[in-house]
């Protein structure tokens, strides 16, 4: 099997690497994290890249491209910790709306494809903690059309979006199949606020707030769209982690004890193999990912869930590795490696913690072996 990229993708790499080391600099990046985490400027220019048009449908103004090239994009955004909601805006709202209505296709998709519409997916409820089959938020239908009443928290960049694609209980009773809904953000009450690795979210309030109706039976798209999520997330994490790892070898090579670099001390050097195993081990999975995004939906979930675990051991360990071999400066917020730690926590947690998977993984084992074969 051929796992080498192709020119094109080898391209696509390289210019968002050139953006990122031209335009993304760690001094730019703490600096709109200190001002509040406020990033539409940086997503504006991600798509004079025409990287918002990448998973958007060619006959919608898009590229069309498939999940190899959005994993290569989310590893260099990573690379560079670009703090604008990428993943979130441009690969999974256009995976979620592509399923659904043509008349909201043609009116969001060119204007997610070239830049001007933030469309994000706000499932997260309180108390709903992962489950995505069971929100409390509600949609009734009138002669009006279709009204959402309920609660949405930890929306990507929620207070800069132009509108949000909200997962809904059909019936006044919430008894009803799962329904996604397009709510535009002057219908809605939203508070944002900044989150801890530099970025920004909000809570949504939903008080009959009118809705366009996205799909009626939505289940299977949604968990389509978060697979798509995951598979960023991952990737994403890729790229911070290499590039966490190679700040601290860095590190190791010029920060001296006892007259000689801390690299020459074999434990530590040990434990930059055990970092660069697992850095290696969340690559592959990551690549595992993006290539069952194609699958079955039951073999999709399940590999989409074993990535997930991975990343999540994986991210947990290099990032604790890493800020360690720095010592106390690696805490510091002046210093980079302590945003990419705050990075990686915040992914571990993002479409499910590492303890939420496992157990997606174990529901979905089916093979047997030895004496209960």
């Amino acid at each position: 099997m051929d796992f080498d990229f192709t020119d094109d993708q080898a391209s696509l790499r390289d210019a968002v690497q050139r953006w990122v080391d031209k335009g993304f600099a760690f001094e730019r990046r703490h600096a709109i994290a200190k001002a509040g985490g406020r990033t539409r400027d940086v997503y504006r220019e991600l798509a004079e890249l025409g990287l918002t048009g990448l998973a958007v449908p060619a006959d919608h103004g898009g590229l069309g491209f498939g999940a190899v090239e959005a994993m290569v994009v989310m590893e260099e955004l990573g690379r560079g910790l670009v703090n604008a909601p990428y993943g979130a805006a441009a690969l999974v709202a256009p995976a979620l709306l592509a399923q659904g209505d043509a008349a909201l296709q043609c009116a969001w998709l060119p204007r997610i494809a070239d830049g001007s519409a933030l469309v994000i997916l706000a499932q997260q409820e309180r108390g709903a903690r992962y489950r995505l089959d069971a929100p409390s938020t509600v949609a009734t239908q009138s002669a009006g059309g279709w009204a959402l009443s309920g609660q949405k928290c930890l929306v990507p960049a929620g207070d800069e979006a132009d509108a949000f694609l909200v997962p809904a209980r059909v019936g006044p009773h919430a008894i009803g199949p799962l329904g996604l809904f397009l709510v535009e953000r002057d219908r809605c009450s939203v508070r944002g606020y900044p989150t801890q690795d530099g970025a920004r979210a909000a809570d949504l309030g939903l008080a009959a707030a009118p809705a366009s109706l996205v799909l009626a039976d939505a289940s299977a798209a949604i968990q389509l769209g978060m697979d798509v999520g995951i598979a960023a997330s991952c990737a994403e994490a890729v790229g911070l982690m290499d590039k966490l790892v190679a700040l601290t070898v860095e590190y190791m090579n010029t920060r001296k004890q006892f007259g000689v670099a801390i690299a020459s001390f074999q434990a530590l050097r040990h434990r930059m193999a055990d970092v660069k195993m697992q850095l290696e081990l969340a690559r592959s999975m990551s690549y595992y990912a993006s290539l069952k995004l194609g699958e079955p939906a039951a073999q999709r979930r399940r590999a989409l869930s074993q990535a997930k675990v991975q990343l999540g051991r994986s991210m947990r360990l290099v990032g604790q590795e890493c800020i360690q071999l720095h010592g106390g400066i690696g805490v510091t917020d002046d210093v980079s490696v302590s945003h990419y730690f705050k990075r990686l926590t915040m992914l571990e947690m993002a479409y499910g913690d590492t303890l939420h998977h496992l157990g997606e993984v174990s529901e979905r084992m089916q093979d047997s072996a030895g004496v209960f074969a």
